[in-house]
């Protein structure tokens, strides 16, 4: 008699990276997916109740990290224990793969927690190491190329084992994201009640003078240290075909929020993976005016979705996608939240429900438009 699986999951809806199985099962052992079937299971398994059965969701771009470790302004939390909270978030959000994005850079106390990188590098590794965390998390480094310390900053984290991507950000006002300069006011007056114009008027000042001064060196620099350890680079708000020749140059694995269309359909084009914010598609519209992440996936150049400052919304605009544009199948809306961000990073044990791969499984009930989600399972193992 054959020995009993470790986990046998039944009537379930399976959501493949090509296609749905409406009546599905599947068998894991040692955390991995061993057996897929339709009808009736093997032998008796926990019964979905025909939920929807989908891979675990693989998110690259996260800040929500910040918000538990400064739940106030000025606050600081335990740094383990609100890694902990953060992780607790993202499990019942779905994602079971997290780079967990670190801003690496500071700025005068103009932003919340900037200089921290470090301290949350620390604890999200003494979490791991005391298995406190539910699902797998990596770490993406955020440099602000222009600011005058962040190769420095990165030089202290690059060499971390859990990094898995570097993204090449600038904020300078009148261009990429915040081409519009009184977009950017806005966005700090919604941040830090009572800002002055002439604080902005400082901080734009200060942005600009760093820009010219380190912007050129420090970009190149920061390629350079990933490019020598095969760390896959992202671009960030590209905007011009000028910056999207910047991003084929340097052999930028992930284009992350490209502000318009022709930048969008020039990267897709060139072979870079077109990511935007789930967010964005959620609202209907970018909350800087930019273009819209349903824009981009109507015109065929949408590769991958990030929940950005709101975890669940992955999952939502996932399950949505195929609704806003029906030419998208629920597969592959799937597979931008999944199989496509995990192989960017080149995580390639995960990110679809398929023979040989890793057990990170997440059920589902939807109702009302309304996606809850019921349990999730890393490597074959119960975490929510």
């Amino acid at each position: 008699m054959p020995a009993l699986r470790d986990l046998l999951l039944s009537n379930a809806r399976l959501v493949l990276a090509d296609r749905v199985i409406d009546n599905g099962w599947i068998a894991i052992e040692n955390g991995v997916i061993t057996e897929i079937g339709e009808g009736r299971p093997p032998e008796r398994g926990e019964n979905l109740d025909g939920d929807l059965l989908l891979p675990g969701l693989v998110e690259l771009h996260t800040d929500q990290i910040e918000s538990h470790y400064m739940p106030r302004p000025k606050v600081f939390w335990d740094p383990v224990a609100a890694v902990v909270s953060y992780d607790g978030q993202i499990a019942t959000s779905g994602i079971t793969t997290v780079l967990d994005s670190l801003r690496v850079w500071r700025e005068e106390d103009f932003e919340e927690v900037d200089g921290q990188a470090v301290t949350l590098a620390k604890a999200i590794a003494r979490a791991r190491d005391a298995d406190l965390l539910r699902v797998d998390h990596l770490l993406h480094l955020r440099c602000e190329v222009p600011t005058p310390n962040v190769v420095a900053e990165t030089e202290e984290l690059i060499d971390r084992p859990d990094v898995r991507l570097l993204s090449l950000m600038d904020h300078t006002p009148g261009q990429r994201q915040f081409r519009n300069e009184e977009k950017l006011r806005t966005y700090y007056r919604g941040k830090k009640g009572g800002v002055t114009d002439a604080e902005l008027d400082a901080l734009f000042a200060r942005r600009l003078k760093h820009q010219a001064e380190h912007g050129v060196n420090n970009y190149r620099m920061l390629v350079s240290m990933a490019q020598a350890r095969a760390l896959p680079l992202a671009s960030h708000d590209d905007t011009t075909l000028d910056h999207v020749d910047d991003a084929v140059r340097d052999h930028v694995a992930i284009a992350e929020f490209p502000t318009t269309l022709e930048a969008a359909a020039a990267l897709h084009a060139a072979g870079i993976r077109v990511s935007m914010g789930a967010p964005n598609l959620v609202l209907g519209r970018s909350h800087s005016g930019n273009v819209a992440t349903a824009e981009l996936a109507q015109a065929g150049v949408l590769d991958i979705l990030s929940s950005d400052y709101a975890p669940y919304s992955l999952l939502t605009a996932a399950l949505r996608l195929p609704h806003v544009v029906p030419a998208i199948s629920l597969p592959t809306a799937m597979r931008m939240v999944s199989k496509t961000p995990a192989e960017a990073v080149g995580l390639r044990d995960r990110g679809e429900i398929a023979l040989g791969k890793r057990g990170d499984l997440i059920r589902i009930r939807v109702a009302d438009n309304v996606a809850a989600v019921r349990s999730v399972w890393r490597g074959g193992r119960r975490v929510t």
